[in-house]
């Protein structure tokens, strides 16, 4: 059942994704050279949901577990934020700021959670990963892309 619970966690922060594509805007933005093809991202992002249900559920029978429990809250808010901010508000900025606390969170997570339990810590390497590559895939398109912003009304 605490599968189940990450599960839809992890589920609704995916939806995200559907709701706020990238469309026009995020076409005919400047992208880095590294940028993946646009298929990696489904794939990727559904290896890396499917992890974090499972870290969330293994964190759950681990003794001393709620402190990384805790930090598993937080990066699953701020995963979820970062879509809207970026697809939706067009605000690369504050996106970019996001990004770097959640890279942050999930560092945090992954060296208390290889205390804790090794193989539990291990399974968040992939996010971590994947955060770097969107870290510089946000900041790329940041450094080049001034004035892209959607402006205050």
């Amino acid at each position: 059942m605490n599968f189940l619970i990450f599960l839809i966690a992890c589920g609704a922060a995916a939806t995200t994704g559907m709701i706020f594509k990238p469309g026009q805007w995020y076409a005919g933005l400047n992208k880095p050279a590294f940028t993946p093809p646009n298929w990696v991202f489904p794939v990727t992002w559904t290896t890396i949901y499917l992890l974090l249900a499972w870290v969330g559920y293994r964190l759950t029978l681990i003794p001393g577990g709620q402190q990384v429990l805790a930090l598993w809250a937080a990066q699953i808010a701020l995963n979820t934020l970062w879509t809207p901010v970026f697809f939706g508000a067009q605000r690369i900025v504050a996106a970019m700021i996001i990004l770097v606390l959640l890279w942050l969170v999930v560092a945090v997570m992954v060296v208390l959670a290889l205390r804790l339990d090794v193989i539990t810590g291990l399974l968040l390497f992939p996010y971590l990963a994947w955060l770097c590559v969107a870290a510089a895939l946000n900041f790329s398109i940041l450094r080049n892309n001034r004035g892209t912003e959607r402006q205050l009304s």
